[in-house]
């Protein structure tokens, strides 16, 4: 029976196009009377589905971890149940809506309340992007202050103003009960 060689959102090189894609889809062929898929093709956004022996996988880079890099947080679209796609013509991309998922399954993250997303479907598509990108976001804020603590006595003020920030926001998100600065310390319910 077939396995899948890559998985969705992996970068690999077509070699038949010679060019690179990142797998959007992965398509199981399934037979009757067989309880796996006897075949597995890729959809790569380049107008056909391919097999595995037409791609290759790309080890240029070594592989971050999720913590890090906040692997699996991307935004999927998702099939608008209340409305119809001629309804919504005022959304971007009527039908759908974003859901922002958070490991590697397609499922388990954030979503959004359909009528929320009704009464500003702009604002909506960029709250789900920003908190697809939090991980990295965050590593990049890590990543700043590190660097500052590290040559804090060769830095200009502004860079050390904004290494601070961005120290006091990984903090915050660290632990809950610290507070970046400027924001107002949480408050423990119960």
């Amino acid at each position: 029976m077939a396995k899948a060689h890559f998985h969705r959102h992996q970068k690999v090189w077509v070699e038949s196009v010679g060019s690179w894609a990142a797998i959007e889809r992965i398509i199981p062929i399934w037979a009757k009377g067989f309880d796996e898929p006897v075949r597995i093709t890729y959809d790569v956004g380049l107008g056909r589905e391919f097999r595995a022996d037409e791609l290759a996988a790309d080890t240029s880079a070594e592989p971050a971890s999720a913590e890090s890099e906040g692997a699996g947080w991307r935004v999927l679209r998702a099939r608008n149940k209340w409305q119809a796609p001629e309804d919504c013509g005022h959304h971007p991309l009527p039908g759908t809506f974003p859901v922002v998922v958070t490991n590697d399954a397609d499922w388990g993250g954030w979503r959004v309340p359909g009528a929320e997303y009704d009464r500003d479907p702009y604002k909506i598509e960029q709250q789900a992007r920003m908190l697809a990108s939090a991980p990295k976001l965050m590593r990049l804020a890590q990543d700043l202050a590190d660097w500052a603590s590290e040559a804090a006595e060769d830095l200009p003020p502004e860079v050390l103003r904004l290494a601070r920030q961005a120290s006091g926001l990984v903090n915050f998100v660290n632990d809950e009960r610290v507070a970046p600065e400027g924001q107002p310390q949480m408050q423990a319910t119960g």
